[in-house]
């Protein structure tokens, strides 16, 4: 039996956004790993993020693009920004993602850009305070995707 592929498979674009060398130590000496964060989107509002390990980077960062892939999330975009303003504190992180007016580009930082633009939005603004750490921010920005609605409802407060 022949299987046909889709010619129209979905293009994902994919960025590597950390990538980490942990180090355990047991008894024979130490134990090296590496942990890759990475996330993928098709700028059509669809975006999702992955964490893989692997005792090599190659195969950690596949593991987290396939992870990512399976695990993706609709972004609700309205003229090119998001719909409405969030505010969302998740464990030690706060965040506040604004929409902005045409032609103003993506005002944030860090991995909230990344984000942002692989789910296609071209204009935002927002702010990340209190945590520095780039994983528990990601994640962070990934739930207040999810908790943006496309008609355009508040979302202050919510957990």
């Amino acid at each position: 039996m022949i299987r046909s592929t889709n010619p129209e498979e979905k293009k994902y674009e994919e960025k590597v956004l950390l990538i980490r060398r942990v180090s355990k130590k047991i008894p024979g000496g130490n134990y090296v790993t590496f942990s890759a964060l990475v996330a993928v989107g098709d700028k059509k509002g669809k975006v999702g993020i992955g964490l893989g390990r692997a005792q090599e980077v190659p195969p950690a960062i596949q593991k987290a693009i396939t992870y990512a892939k399976k695990h993706l999330i609709n972004v609700p975009i309205r003229n090119k920004t998001i719909p409405h303003e969030i505010r969302l504190k998740y464990k030690a992180s706060r965040i506040l993602l604004k929409p902005a007016p045409e032609g103003t580009g993506l005002k944030v930082g860090s991995v909230t850009r990344v984000l942002l633009d692989l789910a296609g939005i071209e204009n935002a603004s927002g702010k990340i305070i209190r945590s520095r750490n780039q994983v528990l921010n990601t994640y962070t920005v990934i739930k207040a995707l999810k908790m943006l609605s496309a008609r355009g409802g508040s979302a202050f407060g919510r957990k």
